[in-house]
This record gives C-alpha cells, sequence and structure tokens, in this order.
C-alpha cells in the first residue's frame, strides 16, 4: 500500500473528517450540536441554603463577569491590548455557583478562559483590567496578561496558557492540602479539549491512588478551539472517571443554582472521605475560542438556544418572581457594574508599565540570582 493511500482520506472518509457545513435545511445540519444540558435543579433557593443577600451577590458577580469582558473585548479591538483573549462569555454561572460553594481557602486552578475565575475569587475589576493591559498596577503585575490571572492570597492560583499543563499541579495542590493535614480541597478546572491530555490520566490515577481532595471539573462549552466536543473525543466525557472507579457527576452549567447545590454536595463528600471526583459541567461560550476565532463551526439557530438559557438572565428571572429584588434593584446593580468596569478602564489607561528592572522579579527564589556568561 501506498503512502498516498495510507494517509489521503477519499470518498465517504473524506466528508467524516471535512470540517461540517450546513446543509441548508431545517432540522438536517451538518453542524455538530455542541452539548446537551443536564435538567437544571428544581431546588428553590431557600432549600439550598442560600438567602436575598448571597443571591444579590451572586448576580452582581455574574453581571461583573460580563460586562468587564464585553469591555475588555472592546478595548482590544481598540489595540489598547494584544496577544491572545479567551472570553468567558456565557460561562459565568460555573465560576459563581462554585466559589459560592467552597470555602474562601479551598484552592481553585484553571486554564487560560481565568478572567472570570479572577473576578470571583478577589481579583478587582482595576487589576483585573489592568493586567489585560500589561501595566504594573495589574493582578500579575502586568507580566501575566490575559491568560494569567492569579490571586494566591485568596487561593486562586492562577489561569495557565498551556492545555492541561496546569492538571498535575492541581494534584499536588491536593497532596500538599492531604501531607499538612488541612481542611482543604483542591478544585482544577479544565476545558473539554484537555480532556484527552495525558496529564489528566496521570493525576486521575495518583488522585485516586492517593485518596486526594480534588475535583478534576470539565467546563465542556461544547469547543475544543473549534471542534465540537463529539468530533474530538469519544464517548461521554465523564466516563473517564469509569476507568479510575472514580465519583462523576454530569452538571448544567447554565444555571447557577444548579452548579452551587452539586458544588455544595460534593464538596461536603471530598471532605468527608478525601476521594477525589470527576465533574463535567456543560456549559456554552458565546464568543469565539480567542477573539481570532470565525466561529464558522456553529450556527445562529445553535447560539440562539442557548442565549435563550442564558444564567444571568436566568437568576435574575428567579430574584423577580421570587419577589427578593425589584427591577429598580437589578437595574441599580447594572449602572453599579457599569461604573466599576468604565473606572477599571481609565484606571488601566493611566497605569505605568513595568520597569525594566521588574523584569527578573518573581522569577528566582534568591533575589539576586548570578548570570554566568
Amino acid at each position: 500500500m501506498t503512502k498516498e493511500a495510507i494517509f489521503t482520506p477519499v470518498g465517504k472518509a473524506a466528508e467524516e473528517l471535512a470540517t461540517p457545513k450546513k446543509s441548508g435545511k431545517k432540522g438536517d445540519s451538518l453542524y455538530e450540536k455542541a452539548v446537551d444540558l443536564p435538567e437544571p435543579t428544581t431546588a428553590a433557593p431557600a432549600k439550598l441554603g442560600l438567602k436575598k443577600g448571597q443571591l444579590l451577590e451572586m448576580f452582581e458577580s455574574m453581571v461583573l463577569q460580563r460586562r468587564f469582558e464585553e469591555r475588555a473585548m472592546q478595548m482590544y479591538q481598540k489595540g489598547k491590548f494584544g496577544g491572545f483573549l479567551h472570553l468567558y462569555i456565557g460561562q459565568e454561572a460555573v465560576s459563581t455557583g462554585t466559589t459560592a460553594a467552597l470555602k474562601d481557602d479551598d484552592d481553585i486552578i484553571t486554564a487560560y478562559r481565568d478572567h472570570g475565575w479572577g473576578l470571583v475569587r478577589g481579583v478587582s475589576a482595576r487589576q483585573g483590567m489592568a493586567e489585560l493591559f500589561g501595566k504594573a498596577t495589574g493582578c500579575s503585575k502586568g507580566k501575566g496578561g490575559s491568560m494569567h490571572f492569579a490571586n494566591v492570597e485568596k487561593h486562586f492560583w492562577g489561569g495557565y496558557g498551556i492545555v492541561g499543563g496546569h492538571i498535575p499541579l492541581g494534584g499536588g495542590l491536593a497532596f500538599a492540602n492531604k501531607y499538612k493535614g488541612l481542611d482543604r480541597l483542591t478544585t482544577c478546572f479544565m476545558g473539554d479539549g484537555a480532556v484527552d491530555q495525558g496529564a489528566l490520566h496521570e493525576t486521575m490515577n495518583m488522585a485516586q491512588l492517593w485518596k486526594l481532595p480534588i475535583m478534576f471539573i470539565v467546563e465542556n462549552n461544547g469547543y475544543a478551539m473549534g471542534t465540537a466536543t463529539r468530533r474530538h473525543s469519544t464517548g461521554e466525557l465523564w466516563e473517564r472517571a469509569l476507568g479510575y472507579g472514580m465519583k462523576h457527576r454530569v452538571v448544567n452549567g447554565m444555571d447557577v443554582l444548579s452548579v452551587y447545590e452539586a458544588m455544595k454536595e460534593m464538596a461536603t463528600d471530598v471532605r468527608k472521605d478525601s476521594m477525589p471526583w470527576f465533574v463535567e459541567i456543560r456549559t456554552y461560550r458565546y464568543r469565539g475560542h480567542s477573539m481570532s476565532d470565525p466561529q464558522k463551526y456553529r450556527d445562529k439557530e445553535e447560539m440562539e438556544e442557548f442565549q435563550s438559557l442564558d444564567p444571568i438572565e436566568r437568576l435574575k428571572t428567579v430574584l423577580l418572581d421570587k419577589k427578593m429584588a425589584t427591577q429598580k434593584a437589578i437595574d441599580a446593580i447594572y449602572e453599579k457594574v457599569e461604573e466599576e468596569v468604565m473606572d477599571a478602564v481609565e484606571f488601566a489607561d493611566n497605569s505605568p508599565f513595568p520597569e525594566d528592572s521588574a523584569l527578573y522579579e518573581d522569577m528566582y527564589s534568591e533575589p539576586n540570582p548570578v548570570f554566568h556568561r
């Protein structure tokens, strides 16, 4: 058999490998649907132990994440900063519900779609926007940029740019917490594209063997860059847990109450048994993988379907229906957030860039490293 025969797909094989295109017939699209959402929780906020003040905080947190990123996108388009920009718009219920369910000293580590995670773990809008602008006042002193938000004091160990590269670090955090006898768990978040990275499976194997207090959590937004999950990963993502005998769960990530409920239950279980979980949170991103993504892999109908399930609008409906907030109070939150974000843009624009002398700071264990010529 010739080399060409082995590596050049023809006929039906070529059609299957080709980028899917819309067929033009209603209900007969060749696009792969992003994700199928499980049913959201039916539990009322009171049954979940959530009070009015907590729900309003969760709502404001999601609005802040959304507006921060919308302004960040505008600043990127104006050329205020460059590099990559991976937006979290649509996924805010995951970060918000998780953080509300965890203790303040529980560890969180994630990949490069990290702005929302920074904002829910103590990175101010000013610090976040300044980091995007590469300014010294940023949360990572202007040297991390979009993919490397962090707030170590609040146990947010950062976003990481290498797909799956942070997963062993999450395992290490969990190991350290167990070794020190701390009542602290680790949540290691990743995108669906990281699920088949070897680092995940190596870390899951050790976590199950060593009974580490960690949750491996996939934010499955349906697309690894521009490839539908079903086209890049066999089976269901949660099934990865079966090979390790690991506890597992699938969660609706478009509903903040569902995320809160599930994370609260699993966190309690991890603290009790010190055994890991593998969690697939199904969600959706409204923007492309990054700002350079033309999004030709999905159609308008799918976008509209998921936007009709918007997590912010969903929680707003709960607040209004349960008489926990008036429309006036909701409007006030939007106005407050808008002012906060616009102030952050001005702050970032007027902040200084790092000094040249800062180049080697936070790079070496010694304050004055020796360089050999």
